[in-house]
């Protein structure tokens, strides 16, 4: 496969392109993190281990199956099914291709670092509307103006540079178009070391922990409208497994009963970030 220009030359494994910038390899980038422990972040390298060790597409259940089927549904609040154009970032278990896919109006693209999670995000959900694509978001392999809907859920927290990640998604987007970002709400960041080196890392790969305040000062070039918002998900309910009555309501009604405890307790699990691109 052939870049616009037609001098550079894409491999293409199990028919997914793999669209890296030369030299990826090479690439690191640094956090407050890892300079506090004098390492190297070689992202790309970490991420093709880590979809080695994890199966995205595993059957979950309890708090983690109802917290993902409410962040699924608080994020399609916010998009149209019809005649859309998405992309998805770090496609993971590939629920976005499975919804949209089911479009014959819309195309889907799934996107991510790990050549295992395309490839299997376009054999579990095959479709004449959904494509698959490897590559970085910190370089993606696109055209500015391109998508109408971008979907990043539960990746910031794992980037280098959130900004910088921001920044290549927006430009992106359409006029009018939407990044639609979820991650953790003020997650209290845990560490322990690492038996190979010695030296602290985080649980979960999470390098960033976010609130409003942090994630509306990411991005503020002239291009954006407005950054929307929301907080949702209660820790009281997964301490008291609440959520094996709560996952049967559906989702009108559950946002109902999530703000309801959310006064009494005051303890969100999650938020969802909008930037919205202007006309």
């Amino acid at each position: 496969l052939k870049d616009v220009s037609g001098k550079k030359e894409y491999r293409i494994e199990e028919g997914v392109p793999v669209m890296f910038p030369d030299n990826i390899e090479n690439i690191s980038l640094q956090t407050e993190h890892h300079n506090q422990q004098n390492s190297n972040f070689k992202y790309v390298d970490h991420y093709l281990k880590d979809a080695e060790a994890i199966d995205y597409f595993r059957k979950i259940s309890g708090a983690d199956a109802h917290n993902r089927k409410r962040t699924k549904e608080v994020i399609l609040h916010e998009v149209q099914k019809e005649n859309k154009f998405v992309l998805d970032v770090g496609c993971g278990r590939a629920w976005v291709a499975e919804y949209f896919s089911k479009s014959e109006t819309s195309v889907v693209i799934s996107f991510d670092i790990a050549i295992k999670n395309t490839v299997n995000a376009l054999k579990k959900h095959p479709a004449e509307n959904h494509f698959a694509v490897t590559g970085d978001a910190f370089n993606p392999p696109f055209k500015p103006e391109t998508f109408d809907y971008i979907i990043a859920s539960e990746i910031i927290e794992h980037v280098a540079s959130p900004q910088e990640f921001i920044k290549q998604l927006f430009g992106l987007l359409k006029k009018n178009g939407k990044l639609i970002i979820t991650t953790p709400y003020k997650e209290k960041l845990k560490f322990s070391t690492c038996i190979h080196c010695n030296k602290k890392t985080p649980h979960s790969a999470h390098l960033h922990s976010f609130d409003e305040k942090i994630l509306t000062s990411l991005y503020s070039d002239s291009d954006l409208n407005k950054t929307t918002y929301e907080r949702y998900g209660n820790k009281l309910i997964d301490h008291f497994r609440m959520y094996k009555i709560l996952s049967i309501l559906p989702y009108k009604l559950w946002k109902i009963v999530d703000s309801f405890f959310n006064l009494i307790f005051n303890k969100r699990n999650r938020i969802k970030i909008v930037y919205h691109k202007k006309q």
